[in-house]
């Protein structure tokens, strides 16, 4: 039977924060954020909170390949059982209720098999949640709606509405580092892993490995206020803000989509090949033409290009695939990037859950060949990745679907916050380039906050 999504026209915000901090104090509230108006390609945002309380399938700490597999039949037949019937409300509003949240590197290493280290982290490899309601802000239209699934009642939509009308509520906990970030690599030690990386290259046992870095500082006070500050020196069009379990938050200011599905139609649109941005304008037209022009980071590429077609062969019809767009430089905030589109059919008897699970994690934080690749990187990194790498996604009630790669991440968790940069490395690829390319792409992030260590 066939079931209506309610839609509320509300007023709209021109800066989505607004709305947010109405509502951000309510249990694992969630804000994917195309960071509108400070990224020019994002269109819309979503806002929700106070997930539906009821048996969600989850995943016990360390879970194995078995687990992380049945884990995706299990949210496949959820999502059928709860939303069975929903039809899609508006081709304008992407997410009507559904499943969101994200799904951790440390998952993709558990359904490729790749076991864990001796510390390995309790921290949960993947938390989703199933939301009945949700707030959609279209900056195209200019336009925002209070979307509610069937079973949201009459007063519960009333004290939503009475919420969003009200004056937002500002945290009094200032967002402070306790102390600069350090790395868990020196650049002698990433020298080393580096060298380790290209005798596996030359061995013939890979032709890519992506290796990161991650930076680590305690800190006090309100992550959110964190967000707000990174999202005006960096804002992306696949930004998120999650409040998870036991008071952690996730801040991701992602430029890089990982797998849309609308319809039938599969999109991914991986990132390989970095320039960083300069203030001079002949500086940064020039970065910017070197990156166009460079041999190296078009090979890089395009060994992800092949990477995720052979990924999107496993579930999309054959002959389907496409790549719409190669060697695309786009801008942002403090970097260029060099982005290239996939695109393929769905296979009818597939769904958003078999896309993820014949995928999942993204290649272009890998590299090739993928499980080889995550054997090194497990050999090789000192700190989990955690969030970081994987995925921050919906699956709308009608069967949408749109996610991130979660680079550009920081986890704010028990005092501690983590932040990770990491780039592709091939053969020809150069150890000081490779390492400084770590901080162009999160020293931004880095300053922006150890800036709040004078605030003390």
């Amino acid at each position: 039977m066939s079931k209506s999504v309610h839609l509320e026209e509300i007023r709209y915000f021109q800066d989505s924060c607004e709305l947010f901090e109405r509502i951000a104090d309510l249990p694992r509230a969630a804000f994917l954020d195309s960071s509108f108006p400070h990224a020019s390609s994002g269109r819309y945002d979503i806002l929700t909170a106070q997930p539906r309380n009821t048996a969600i399938p989850c995943l016990p700490p360390r879970a194995t390949q078995q687990q992380c597999q049945a884990f995706f039949t299990e949210m496949d037949l959820f999502h059928k059982e709860h939303y069975d019937g929903i039809q899609p409300v508006s081709p304008d509003i992407p997410f009507c209720g559904g499943i969101l949240g994200y799904l951790g590197y440390e998952f993709g290493k558990a359904l490729h098999n790749i076991q864990p280290g001796m510390n390995a982290s309790t921290f949960p490899a993947a938390q989703l949640c199933a939301y009945d309601w949700c707030i959609v802000q279209d900056h195209l239209l200019k336009r925002a709606a209070l979307v509610t699934q069937p079973r949201v009642g009459i007063a519960e939509r009333s004290d939503i509405q009475a919420r969003l009308r009200q004056a937002p509520t500002r945290s009094s906990k200032d967002f402070r580092l306790d102390k600069a970030f350090s790395s868990n690599f020196s650049a002698d030690q990433y020298r080393e892993a580096f060298d380790t990386i290209q005798a596996y290259i030359q061995a013939g046992d890979c032709y890519q490995v992506n290796l990161a870095q991650c930076f680590l500082a305690d800190y006090s006070g309100d992550p959110w206020q964190a967000y707000r500050k990174l999202r005006t020196v960096a804002a992306t069009p696949f930004s998120a803000y999650l409040s998870l379990e036991n008071d952690a938050a996730l801040m991701c200011l992602s430029p890089e989509r990982f797998l849309s599905l609308h319809g039938h139609r599969v999109e991914t649109s991986p990132i390989k090949g970095t320039r960083p941005r300069h203030a001079n304008k002949q500086s940064d037209d020039l970065a910017r033409k070197e990156l166009c022009s460079s041999e190296k980071d078009r090979a890089e590429n395009l060994m992800i290009v092949d990477l995720l077609r052979n990924d999107l062969g496993r579930s999309c019809v054959p002959g389907s695939i496409h790549v719409d767009r190669l060697f695309d430089v786009q801008s942002f905030s403090t970097v260029h990037h060099m982005i290239s589109t996939i695109t393929g059919e769905l296979q009818s008897n597939r769904n958003a859950w078999d896309l993820l699970s014949e995928s999942f994690p993204g290649g272009s934080i890998t590299g090739a060949p993928k499980r080889r690749a995550m054997e090194i990187i497990a050999e090789l990194e000192t700190r989990e990745r955690l969030v970081y790498c994987g995925s921050v996604l919906y699956i709308s009630a009608d069967g949408r679907m749109d996610s991130n790669i979660a680079i550009r991440s920081l986890l704010c968790d028990q005092g501690e916050v983590r932040c990770w940069g990491g780039g592709g490395i091939v053969a020809d690829s150069n150890w000081q380039q490779e390492y400084q390319e770590t901080y162009d792409k999160v020293g931004a992030f880095l300053n922006t906050l150890e800036k709040t260590l004078s605030d003390r």
